[in-house]
């Protein structure tokens, strides 16, 4: 066998284990970076979800509107991992009347 073949043999297989292990790194690291986007998009839906809360709840009603935008909210943040406190909040902000206490 002549050193090309040899070389042929020995490196057309190193040459796919590193490109493999390349891919590999790329796909943990998409795995990472997806990770902390979902995390924090979590976080920003939940900091838009209490301060809309806080802003109606003082007020004593909550509009057709804002009802509408804190439910799709919700549902996307409910969508990205499940989490007690937000439920209790979106219980909450569901019982706020639609229209203020002294037009009733």
């Amino acid at each position: 066998m002549t050193v090309y073949q040899w070389l042929c043999l020995l490196g057309v297989p190193a040459l796919i284990a590193a490109l493999f292990k390349y891919l590999h790194s790329l796909v943990k690291k998409n795995a990472l970076d997806t990770a902390a986007v979902k995390a924090g998009l979590q976080a920003l839906l939940r900091s838009q979800m209490i301060s809309d809360y806080n802003k109606w709840e003082e007020r004593g009603f909550a509009p057709i509107y804002a009802r509408e935008n804190f439910e799709n909210c919700w549902k996307q943040y409910h969508s990205l991992g499940v989490n007690g406190v937000m439920d209790d909040l979106h219980n909450k902000f569901l019982e706020l009347p639609v229209s203020p206490p002294d037009e009733s």
